[in-house]
């Protein structure tokens, strides 16, 4: 399963080895002890990655290989490749910019796909913290 967690200023990627059914009910029960509202609808998230990403021409091949049709990849410029997930946005109604976003690419607890996308990000934002830190000095 892949978990996006988005605040007001930037969003979090992980891969997390259960189910979405397990998770979702999970925070459902959550949110009832606590008091607090909960809105579970179905949505898509986007993010970018770099085109010039070492492994990003794998991604491509492995999702023309799935059809599930969770996921795509756009290109949105001559640098950067948008993926699209389809799955589910979870918030307390209050503010739609700020919530989670919880999507399964494959029936297995962790697909090789969902694992795959996770390093690719997390090279991403390797590459980006690298970036800001030589544009900021």
């Amino acid at each position: 399963m892949l978990k996006l967690t988005y605040t007001e200023g930037s969003f979090y990627l992980e891969c997390l080895a259960q189910s979405l059914e397990e998770w979702v009910a999970q925070r459902v029960v959550f949110a009832l002890r606590v008091g607090q509202s909960l809105d579970v609808e179905s949505s898509t998230a986007s993010f970018l990655l770099p085109v010039d990403l070492p492994g990003i021409e794998m991604l491509t091949d492995k999702i023309k290989q799935d059809t599930s049709e969770i996921i795509t990849l756009c290109a949105c410029d001559s640098e950067y490749l948008e993926v699209t997930l389809r799955g589910f946005w979870l918030s307390d109604g209050s503010d739609d910019t700020v919530g989670l976003f919880a999507t399964t690419i494959s029936d297995s607890p962790v697909s090789p796909i969902e694992v795959f996308l996770h390093q690719l990000w997390q090279a991403a934002q390797s590459c980006n913290s690298v970036m800001s830190e030589w544009y900021d000095s």
